[in-house]
């Protein structure tokens, strides 16, 4: 028997346009319908979805997020096991309408935490496997390797070739460049971050610097991987426009976080997809040196959001858009369809027939959406009801309601 569900009495967000009331029907998968209610051809459902005349829109695609790595090292040298990290981390994606995640590892070279290239490959490994098995959302590994991390890249080449990387990204955090303008900013932000004296820091700036002269050597090696493998790639934090046109000679097709407009601009008209952080355009602005997401993206010079470092900023970024700068099919689109096609994923990122069925119910609660349902592959896999803070004539005095009354993943 065919496995179908009925997402109806929404206001169904397609790529061109919303559809009020319409409803979205899904078959083994795949939509088959979406569109007016009252046009529905008829057929039934074994399970609907009352979306209760909130939003439905497709579900999130992230393409970048260091989520993973502060799930399983929540404070410098606190390092939890990758299974119970991932088990965790998942649940809070789907809540945040995260349907679609490059987990993203950071192949640095350092000798501490998670981000040892050792200890990153293992977990990545095990979260390839646990994904396998069983899983909430669609499950992907965004490697990032910096280009310094010499001793790194047959480490890298390996992930590649044994299929464990779904995106491989190149980035530089030398001092002098990029992120850092200065070796004051990288100092402050090492200092910060690992507490890490400033003997450590100074040798970590030293190996950065010996490892740029045998860069060129480890991009031309891991590129040129990657494509045989067919593993589309992306660069990190151009500040130059000669920069990420090397970068598109070696296969490049994204660029994350661009330090400028002018790259950003350089990007697009190359044909390259341009990615920036949801939480620049929700704090509207970078925490660091880099330009404001919105100001590139009102220009046309960016057509992708992602989490970076927060996944509930991907749908406050949505809506926030959508009220200061475009319309809500659009909005979505950069953080559905957009990365879909950035990334090869011709069945995701819309509701439209055809495409698999993952879709995110999301109401307004005092004017901060909220993911109330959540469907991956036309499985509900999440639902969260909300209680109105009413006393009710059983409660002891002084008692209130919780906020939330009740939470379930469901799969």
């Amino acid at each position: 028997m065919k496995h179908s569900l009925l997402i109806t009495n929404g206001q169904v967000v397609l790529p061109d346009r919303v559809i009020v009331p319409g409803e979205v029907l899904i078959e083994d998968g795949v939509i088959l319908y979406a569109g007016k209610q009252i046009e529905k051809h008829g057929k039934t459902a074994q399970n609907v979805l009352d979306a209760r005349g909130c939003y439905v829109l497709p579900g999130l695609i992230d393409l970048h997020s260091d989520s993973i790595e502060k799930e399983l090292e929540p404070r410098p040298g606190a390092i939890f096991g990758a299974e119970m990290a991932f088990s965790e981390l998942e649940k809070r994606l789907v809540g945040n309408g995260i349907t679609t995640m490059y987990h993203s590892f950071s192949f640095a070279g350092a000798e501490w935490g998670i981000r040892n290239d050792g200890h990153a490959a293992d977990c990545m490994r095990k979260i390839v496997d646990m994904s396998s098995k069983t899983w909430l959302i669609r499950n992907r590994v965004h490697l990032r390797f910096e280009i310094t991390n010499v001793q790194g890249a047959e480490t890298v080449r390996s992930l590649i070739d044994d299929g464990m990387v779904d995106l491989l990204s190149f980035m530089d955090h030398t001092p002098g460049q990029g992120q850092y303008q200065t070796a004051e900013d990288y100092r402050r932000y090492m200092e910060k971050t690992y507490h890490l004296p400033l003997s450590r820091i100074e040798e970590n700036i030293a190996a950065r610097e010996q490892g740029r002269s045998q860069a060129s050597a480890s991009i031309e090696q891991l590129s040129a991987t990657a494509r045989h493998n067919e593993v589309p790639m992306a660069s990190h934090d151009d500040d130059n426009i000669e920069r990420l046109a090397s970068y598109r000679n070696c296969g490049v097709t994204i660029h994350e976080f661009p330090i400028n407009l002018a790259v950003a601009e350089a990007g697009r008209r190359m044909g390259s997809h341009v990615c920036v952080g949801a939480p620049n355009v929700v704090r509207d602005g970078s925490t660091g040196k880099g330009m404001r997401a919105m100001e590139a993206i009102t220009a046309g010079a960016a057509n992708i959001i992602c989490s970076d470092y927060h996944p509930p900023a991907m749908l406050q970024a949505v809506f926030k858009l959508s009220r200061e700068a475009m319309t809500l099919s659009r909005a979505v689109c950069l953080a559905s369809l957009e990365p879909a096609r950035a990334i090869g994923l011709k069945l995701l990122g819309s509701l439209e027939p055809g495409h698999l069925g993952d879709a995110i119910v999301v109401s307004l609660r005092g004017g901060i959406p909220v993911v109330t349902d959540a469907v991956v592959g036309g499985v509900q896999v999440y639902r969260v009801s909300y209680c109105n803070q009413v006393k009710s004539v059983h409660e002891p005095a002084g008692w209130r309601l919780p906020a939330v009354r009740s939470q379930q993943v469901l799969r």
